[in-house]
């Protein structure tokens, strides 16, 4: 498991405690986001015959917001597997460490934050 990590100048060390702590919340964020997807599939798009009563907004919403679990779901499970091959806290880009406090604001991270602010300013 990853327990020292150094990015040039900056000193990034995530402790065994703090790997826990990430786990955890990861582990937290997955069990949250399946209870949200079978929610999403317990309350069915409307038949044609009930469209006109729910909002054309609101389905676009449900949607949207199935995608999105989707999506950070996938980044939790891949969260995990990278802590089960000590792969987690590694950039994707540049192979350097992610910051400490970057990953404990966003366990799922996979870019450090200067890696991420390249891959945003290429959208």
């Amino acid at each position: 498991m990853v327990t020292h990590q150094t990015v040039g100048e900056h000193n990034t060390v995530l402790s065994p405690e703090d790997l826990a702590a990430l786990r955890e919340n990861l582990l937290e964020q997955r069990l949250f986001r399946q209870e949200q997807l079978r929610q999403f599939a317990a309350d069915p798009l409307p038949r044609a015959e009930e469209r006109p009563q729910r909002d054309a907004g609101e389905i676009e919403v449900g949607i949207r917001l199935a995608a999105s679990a989707r999506m950070v779901l996938a980044d939790v499970e891949a969260a995990l597997g990278r802590m089960e091959t000590d792969t987690y806290g590694r950039c994707h880009l540049c192979r350097g460490a992610v910051e400490r406090d970057r990953l404990l604001i966003v366990p799922q991270a996979r870019y450090c934050a200067r890696c991420q602010q390249v891959r945003e300013a290429a959208r």
